[in-house]
């Protein structure tokens, strides 16, 4: 399970040109590695989100990317952060989940959403659906894509998705954790009681204590071994050598993109931004509130990868073994 995580979730990078995107992907996954990081993710998107870039803003598609920095590291566990399930056929996915579990010698983790980014469905012709049938899409996907990762042949006649004795040969390599993303508590956490291993919250830091009361009640429910799941954290990073360093780091990058002052107010909130004591202070307070795992990204200075042995350092020095 995530202990300590290093998400990428921008690839687009001061000096840096599109030929040479990949390049610095690696290098980035490489120092991860090298600083106490246990797994590296991507989003899994099409367009760059609101708050971290602009619509046409370069993006790599997350799977094809993953196997790819698989032969470049060793050690690092592989993930979407998370896999938008409308995305892809889910017997696709267990395919392709298992593919990457190959190909990176058993390190492959599936994180699996909803999905929620209506702007790449429309522009890709995606059926976005309503939020509930999203949700029972999610649920009947599970249903088709853990029996595959097991080796078994399942066959779902649901009222999304259907298939018929779906093979899935070779089998993973290794037993590959499945993480859910979300925080709803009727549906999300029910779920990952049900089938995840890992949970990866996406609500406020004040809002955890009762998320993970909802997860108990649903442990509980369906008879489910509590401690058999970690709930992790993703948090959007600023970390600088000082906190006017990192001060600048924010600056430079909304300047990068041209936004407007109302835009870098609505960013400024969602960012932990600080120097290794003010960054070690914040993973204080998630552990504190009941936090297993957390995952960070370094949006705004990703590209000095010396800041990413910085970030390995402080969070590693805080979080529980």
């Amino acid at each position: 399970m995530t202990r300590l995580g290093y998400q990428i979730p921008n690839f687009t990078y001061p000096g840096v040109a599109a030929s040479d995107i990949f390049d610095n992907v690696v290098a980035q996954a490489k120092a991860a590695e090298a600083s106490g990081f246990d797994r590296v993710l991507l989003m899994d998107h099409f367009y760059q989100l609101p708050g971290i870039g602009d619509p046409d803003d370069y993006m790599l598609e997350c799977y094809t990317t993953l196997a790819a920095i698989a032969q470049h590291t060793d050690t690092v566990r592989l993930s979407s952060l998370v896999t938008g399930n409308t995305y892809r056929n889910p017997a696709v996915l267990a395919k392709t989940i298992t593919a990457l579990d190959h190909v990176s010698h058993g390190r492959a983790t599936l994180g699996i959403g909803s999905g929620w980014f209506e702007l790449e469905h429309d522009a890709y012709g995606i059926p976005f659906n309503s939020f509930t049938e999203r949700f029972e899409k999610l649920e009947e996907a599970l249903n088709i894509i853990l029996p595959m990762l097991k080796g078994e042949r399942p066959t779902l006649d649901g009222k999304h998705y259907q298939v018929t004795e779906a093979i899935n040969s070779p089998a993973p390599v290794s037993k590959i954790p499945v993480m859910i993303g979300g925080s709803g508590e009727k549906k999300t956490l029910r779920m990952v009681a049900q089938y995840a291993d890992e949970s990866n919250l996406t609500c406020d830091v004040a809002e955890i204590p009762q998320k993970l009361d909802a997860l108990d009640a649903h442990c509980e429910r369906l008879g489910r071994d509590r401690s058999e799941i970690k709930v992790t954290k993703l948090l959007m990073t600023v970390i600088g050598r000082t906190m006017d360093e990192a001060r600048a780091s924010v600056d430079a990058f909304i300047a990068s993109h041209g936004w407007p002052a109302e835009v870098a107010d609505l960013m400024a909130p969602r960012m932990t931004m600080g120097g290794p004591d003010e960054i070690g202070e914040a993973i204080q307070e998630l552990v504190d509130a009941g936090i297993d795992g957390v995952t960070l990204n370094l949006v705004a200075n990703a590209h000095d990868h010396e800041l990413i042995a910085l970030a390995g350092e402080t969070v590693g020095a805080v979080l529980p073994s």
